[in-house]
């Protein structure tokens, strides 16, 4: 008898959610990229823009070796110097696009959900017109008519995740909208200002956070797409750049594969990681999926 009631309160026992290893594995990893996206310039790292010819070694590009652990480029630079620098302009662009995003999207959907009427349905016209647009089209768009530096790439780059970004707050907002502590905060006679800080965005803020990093692996994934089309940031140096740079021709690409295999493995690493965690964080703080 004592075995049995032993058992059964083991099976009913909840179950503890983990983040599991993995995911600050994928925290380091991205700790690491900040970190040198921070301080490269202070790093020990040789000179990204210096050619470091070698006539003992005949013409670059160089293999990969204890003096370049990546290889060199056709110009002889380092390409493991390269590829630490270029973490810098693609993280910046990733982290400046997501968070344009969820300031413009975040507090427009969050507005028209709470409010809704008039409000809701110009919003919501917006968000399904930006959303009917290519993405990746319209930033083509955008970037060949304007100045590519970091900050309009920045902002080009949120723009597209303004409406995606705007729905989930809406759909986030509609769920609390009429619950009992949002009715409790009306008949107190809180204001409506009041109410969406104090009572909808604490409670919003859970499944808009654990979706932040998801959204910056698609920016990062994006702004390396731009940039291999040589669309990006004009001055300096990026993850897409480097891929372009080292796959401009089949001979290139045959000949020093090191030069666009590196930057690849990091933009994988690092989009990899921003894609575990994210949903490792979504799954920890069960965020539903919603329709949006």
């Amino acid at each position: 008898m004592t075995t049995e009631n032993t058992t059964e309160k083991t099976d009913n026992a909840p179950t503890r959610r983990r983040l599991g290893f993995g995911f600050w594995l994928c925290v380091g990893w991205l700790a690491l990229m900040v970190f040198v996206a921070l301080f490269t310039p202070l790093l020990p790292l040789k000179n990204p823009m210096t050619n470091y010819l070698d006539p003992s070694n005949g013409r670059p590009p160089y293999a990969p070796s204890w003096k370049h652990w990546f290889g060199t480029d056709k110009d002889a630079r380092d390409v493991f110097a390269r590829t630490m620098r270029g973490a810098r302009i693609s993280l910046t662009v990733g982290f400046a696009a997501i968070t344009a995003g969820f300031l413009i999207g975040g507090t427009v959907g969050v507005i028209s959900g709470y409010f809704r009427g008039w409000i809701d349905r110009v919003s919501s016209f917006v968000f399904v017109v930006l959303l009917s647009f290519p993405s990746l089209v319209l930033a083509i768009l955008l970037t060949s008519l304007i100045e590519r530096n970091l900050l309009t790439v920045s902002l080009v780059l949120g723009l597209l995740s303004i409406a995606p970004v705007g729905r989930l707050a809406r759909a986030a907002t509609l769920q609390y909208a009429d619950r009992e502590f949002v009715l409790a905060a009306r008949q107190i006679g809180a204001k409506d200002r009041r109410i969406i800080i104090k009572e909808i965005l604490p409670n919003v803020a859970i499944p808009m956070s654990s979706l932040a990093l998801l959204g910056m692996a698609v920016a990062v994934v994006a702004e390396g797409g731009l940039a291999f089309l040589g669309l990006s940031v004009k001055q300096g140096i990026t993850w897409g750049g480097l891929i372009q740079l080292g796959s401009d021709s089949a001979k290139t690409l045959e000949k020093a594969p090191w030069i666009s295999f590196f930057p690849i493995l990091m933009l994988f690493l690092t989009v990899l990681s921003l894609n575990f965690a994210g949903d490792r964080l979504r799954t920890y703080f069960d965020v539903k999926e919603m329709t949006l």
